[in-house]
């Protein structure tokens, strides 16, 4: 399903890149199996797509199957970077009435209660099946139920709820909980806590459709005809043109320097290359000014919003890179039934909805997977971060912690960070003292934060030290070492 010609971005100057093969992901079950299948001979891509569908079973309370995102894959043997897009559209191509009202819902962020919309009516045009099918028929070389069994699997069996996972299912019960959501984040009665089984019924069934039927069972099959049904008995306006016409597009790859490397994303929302070129000088800088200029480049009156988001990066034996963010919005509260799949929610977020957009155009993202590249085109990192309006924040600090630093990738995801919005800098602890006293210097509020968490971000890496996810979000990173056989 993808449509158009691919718009590339090539820095290939040298031999293939020798970076460590391995996988880093939200889950310890999304990376095992994104390593099992890199042990099996898969690509870059088979594992990135074989962890998605993991983590759509394993971290449900970030993401779906019906949800959407990007993909950014590196190829080792042209040094050609591609940027996939399979983010939701706004349905209504056919509609014949106008959509339901939403249902408005409070969800707690810090310590500030935020609108959210739910229901049939913030469902938009799922992309995460075509992602997959896109990504695998690209760069694939295992067999399609190859990739997609080990999820089906996992659903059979449940995974294990990480205590980071957990408290974010706590500020999104509002959205989680309605209907069948019940059932699965609360089958007791009592919702779940970490290190609980998170068992959704019937997902088992909807990926094995996807596994006999490919990706066309929610474009055009069996699944299509029940979203379509179940959106619109809830007064939604999701139709069958609009699940038979949607595409995987292409997007334009850019490119950036730090440190003397090049940083290859999609522009997006939150405009993370371009923040990234007005930081082209400080490497040079000490750091007590290094971050008062990350601060200037970060501020953002943006709206901070929660999210449903998860990274997943893969790092093949060959040096070819796959990352991807998709997310579900924060869930819509619309199940199918019998099938375990929780409907995406992204009509429900206003500000992703760009002035001019009309039915079957994409929704806005802050999404940004990432590769930086050496000067003579050798893939160094491989890096995406979950986190809405933060990612840019996450990416950043985590790309100076490493290509300016030097420090490795594990360290550089686990050092405390900042996040600036208008004049109040929002701190984690353990960020240097003199680099704070210069932000409060520089006129900024300091508002200390006492843990590491999740509104910072949720990078996950593979660079030339190996992978690495973030604690803040119960990540974890898997290699595959030299010599071991796959």
């Amino acid at each position: 399903m993808v449509h158009g010609c691919y718009r590339e971005f090539s820095s290939w100057k040298g031999p293939d890149p020798k970076i460590p093969a391995g996988v880093a992901a939200g889950h310890p079950a999304t990376a095992e199996v994104g390593l099992r299948t890199l042990e099996a001979g898969g690509s870059a891509a088979d594992a990135g797509v074989a962890a998605m569908l993991a983590a759509c079973v394993a971290e449900s309370v970030l993401t779906g199957v019906a949800g959407g995102g990007f993909a950014t894959y590196h190829e080792a043997a042209t040094g050609t970077t591609t940027c996939l897009d399979f983010f939701c559209a706004v349905p209504g191509l056919d509609a014949t009435r106008p959509a339901a009202p939403m249902e408005p819902i409070a969800v707690t962020f810090g310590s500030v209660p935020q609108r959210f919309e739910i229901g049939a009516s913030s469902v938009g045009v799922p992309g995460v099946p075509a992602g997959c099918g896109a990504l695998h028929r690209r760069w694939g070389r295992l067999p399609w139920r190859r990739v997609v069994d080990p999820a089906r699997s996992l659903a059979r069996s449940g995974t294990l709820l990480p205590h980071a996972h957990a408290a974010t299912l706590a500020a999104l019960r509002a959205a989680m909980l309605p209907g069948f959501g019940a059932k699965v984040y609360a089958p007791t009665g009592r919702l779940l806590t970490g290190g609980d089984l998170l068992y959704h019924p019937g997902l088992s069934t909807a990926l094995s459709i996807l596994s006999d039927e490919g990706p066309s069972a929610f474009y055009r099959g069996s699944i299509a005809e029940q979203t379509v049904a179940t959106v619109q008995s809830g007064g939604g306006i999701l139709t069958r043109t609009d699940l038979a016409s949607y595409r995987v597009l292409s997007q334009p790859v850019a490119a950036a320097s730090l440190a003397g490397r090049t940083v290859l994303a999609r522009r997006d929302l939150n405009g993370f290359i371009a923040t990234l070129d007005a930081l082209a000088d400080v490497a040079d800088l000490p750091r007590p000014a290094r971050a008062v200029a990350l601060a200037n480049a970060l501020r953002s009156d943006a709206p901070q919003r929660p999210d449903d988001t998860t990274n997943i990066t893969v790092v093949d034996p060959e040096g070819n890179a796959c990352v991807t963010t998709l997310t579900l919005g924060i869930g819509s509260g619309i199940w199918l039934d019998g099938l375990g799949v929780h409907l995406n929610s992204m009509l429900g977020e206003g500000e992703l909805i760009r002035p001019g957009t009309s039915p079957g155009d994409r929704m806005a993202s802050c999404m940004c997977p990432t590769v930086v590249t050496a000067p003579d085109g050798r893939l160094l990192l491989a890096i995406g971060s979950a986190g809405a309006t933060r990612i840019r924040m996450a990416l950043l600090h985590t790309l100076i912690n490493t290509l300016i630093d030097g420090t490795d990738t594990a360290t550089a995801i686990h050092r405390p960070r900042f996040h600036v919005v208008s004049d109040v800098v929002h701190v984690e602890p353990g960020y240097p003292d003199d680099e704070l006293e210069a932000l409060s210097e520089a006129g900024y509020k300091l508002q200390q934060w006492d843990h590491l968490d999740h509104y910072f971000g949720g990078v996950s890496a593979v660079g030339t030290s190996g992978a690495a996810g973030d604690p803040r979000r119960g990540g974890t990173g898997r290699h595959l070492w030299p010599g071991q056989s796959w």
